[in-house]
């Protein structure tokens, strides 16, 4: 059998996520298997680096299947660039190792969250942003951002209530920047929980509103859900990168 690896990028604006799901059709991982299959006359399934909420998006997503087909990777390429939706494409299609798997041997990630911070029309970016028009203090956010870096127990960041495992979780760097009228948030660290980033955000956000005092940040590691920020709109994510 051979181990293929695909660098994948995609719009989740109309997928119900990355993950394949019982009973739900519309989702990148189910899309990409469904098309697969049919390319390589066989079952297939693949295994991605991490999941990615509704609505959200990736351009560095990485995945990898096994098959026992010959095709060769430039024609599964050409063939999955032909039967995929224009929201989801290939960057690349190789052979790797058969002990190649996109998530277990993923070292970091790196997310990715936009801030329309204006009043001001967003009409092309709306997809792909959080319109937030309120006037934001980014220097306190990101006095407040230097505490999340290290490791540390993120129970308060996570929204899955059945997690069992370990919410201790390493973050190697947060940066905030003001681009014109957006704020990017870039984080990259060892591994994320569910919905972790984007309650990363909105902790930062109210930080930003007032609503929090940045070094208030210590005090909620290991505490409890409702003792951090609320939940930022999925569109404004996008998982940029997976280092390995």
């Amino acid at each position: 059998m051979r181990n293929i690896r695909l660098d994948i990028c995609y719009d989740g604006s109309r997928y119900k996520g990355w993950q394949r799901l019982s009973g739900v059709s519309n989702t990148v991982q189910g899309k990409l298997e469904q098309t697969l299959s049919r390319i390589l006359g066989e079952d297939i399934e693949i295994s991605g680096s991490g999941r990615t909420d509704a609505g959200a998006h990736a351009k560095g997503q990485v995945a990898n299947f096994h098959t026992g087909s010959d095709m060769s990777c430039r024609d599964i390429l050409s063939a999955l660039r032909r039967y995929l939706p224009e929201d989801i494409d290939i960057y690349s299609c190789r052979e790797v190792s058969d002990r190649f798997h996109a998530r277990l041997n993923a070292r970091t990630k790196t997310y990715e969250y936009r801030i329309w911070n204006s009043d001001a029309p967003c009409v092309f970016d709306r997809r792909f942003v959080y319109v937030l028009p309120e006037k934001l203090d980014v220097e306190k956010m990101q006095q407040a951002a230097k505490h999340f870096l290290g490791e540390h127990d993120f129970s308060a960041f996570n929204a899955n209530k059945k997690l069992k495992k370990t919410t201790l979780r390493r973050i190697d760097s947060l940066q905030i920047c003001r681009e014109g009228e957006a704020l990017r948030f870039t984080v990259t660290g060892d591994g994320f929980l569910y919905n972790m980033v984007r309650i990363l955000v909105g902790t930062l956000v109210e930080v930003g509103q007032g609503k929090r005092d940045a070094d208030s940040i210590p005090a909620l590691f290991g505490a409890k859900r409702e003792d951090a920020g609320y939940l930022v709109p999925a569109q404004g994510l996008c998982l940029m990168e997976v280092s390995y």
